[in-house]
């Protein structure tokens, strides 16, 4: 980086007078300066300040390209910050970054947290429903927050979530002369820059997999736990893996898969209804930014995904559906497939014997009542076929 053009200065809420003389010296020869309205404030950007666009588009930024520009962002720009939006667009000769102190970094000196244990969010431009699949008794979140409004809704948000009995401190321009922490929520308006921490006392969602069915809105047609407990062990997430998701139905599988660690789900679903009953079951666990469901049906919804780690059959399956998947995966692919009629699972037995994998029978019975006792009721038999392609 030798001649860079886009300085990247990381400004805390004292303003310039924590700056570097690196950052200073960007500032001054700076002939256009990005920031929010607060950060051209507190630098005195002048004629020469150009507030964000909403919503963010850095091509203003880009207008600029060649000459000396400055990028001012909260404490450090590379978390949760512009920085990280901007990079998809320079290359490395193009720009240096001074960061400052993070307002995770703040907040947990502030509260006396060791910040490695602590898991820390950006919220001021994502849902609640991120702190769902994270939130357990004894967990310790730092998040950062839209403006003082949000602080109220975040509250409420937990006590309709399973997690009432959350301690909540808000933190308020950390770093600054107005700097001011509160623990529960303050009284009076709340100023932006703000921060919530977050102490979990409830359980929050098991890490097993096989959560209660009722965690989950649908119309029948879901993977009950124990076959959906089954049914993932038989997938295998990995970190960093894509699921095809064929048949969604509620979605219960793909969010679990997302909830045992894959990366990433590509969902299709033909019924618009179930379709968006899942998409709002996925939203519900703040699990979208990970989830894409396509209305489309296999296999002519297939070919435009990117590549898959493992496949779920939920359903439709056909043939013709397991001929032109088994031509698109490539090898290693682990494929799962669960058979509920007499017509599918006679599908599964003619491929199973060509290509091999594993055979598993769940038969599965619940206690019901028989007038004044009990019997058991058993559940309709699934055949299970799984197989690396």
């Amino acid at each position: 980086m030798a001649d860079p053009w886009l300085t990247v200065i990381g400004l805390g809420e004292d303003g310039p007078a924590s700056l570097s003389p690196a950052s200073r010296e960007a500032l001054a020869s700076a002939t256009a300066i990005f920031g929010g309205p607060r950060h051209l404030s507190l630098v005195d950007a002048g004629d020469r300040g150009h507030a964000w666009p909403v919503p963010f588009d850095a091509t203003p930024v880009l207008a600029h390209r060649g000459t000396p520009s400055v990028v001012l962002a909260s404490g450090d720009p590379f978390w949760f910050g512009a920085g990280g939006s901007l990079m998809a667009h320079l290359s490395p000769g193009e720009w240096t970054s001074h960061p400052a102190p993070s307002t995770f970094q703040l907040a947990a000196n502030r509260l006396g947290w060791r910040l490695e244990e602590t898991l820390c969010l950006g919220l001021h431009a994502a849902p609640f429903a991120r702190l769902r699949p994270v939130l357990g008794r004894g967990v310790r979140v730092i998040c950062t927050l839209r403006d003082g409004a949000a602080v109220g809704e975040l509250a409420a948000w937990l006590a309709n979530n399973g997690h009432p009995n959350a301690r909540l401190t808000v933190l308020e321009r950390l770093g600054g002369p107005q700097e001011r922490i509160t623990h529960g929520l303050p009284s009076g308006p709340i100023a932006a820059p703000v921060s919530a921490a977050l102490e979990a006392i409830d359980p929050g969602l098991s890490r097993a997999s096989g959560l209660p069915d009722d965690l989950f809105e649908h119309d029948g047609q879901l993977t009950k736990r124990p076959v959906r407990a089954l049914t993932l062990s038989a997938l295998a997430p990995h970190v960093g893996e894509t699921l095809w998701d064929i048949g969604a139905g509620s979605g219960s599988i793909g969010i679990e898969w997302l909830l045992a660690g894959g990366a990433r789900v590509e969902a299709l679903e033909a019924d618009p209804t179930r379709a968006a009953r899942a998409r709002g079951n996925v939203d519900s666990f703040g699990l979208s930014h990970r989830h894409r469901l396509t209305a489309a049906r296999a296999p002519e919804g297939l070919s435009a995904l990117p590549t898959p780690d493992a496949v779920f059959i939920g359903g439709g399956a056909s043939d013709a559906l397991l001929t032109a998947l088994w031509d698109l995966i490539p090898p290693g692919t682990r494929l799962v497939m669960n058979a509920v009629t007499l017509e599918t699972e006679a599908l599964v037995l003619d491929w199973s014997a060509r290509h091999g994998g594993q055979l598993l029978k769940i038969d599965l019975a619940e206690p019901t009542a028989i007038g004044r006792k009990r019997g058991w009721k058993a559940a309709l038999p699934i055949l299970q076929w799984s197989v690396s392609r």
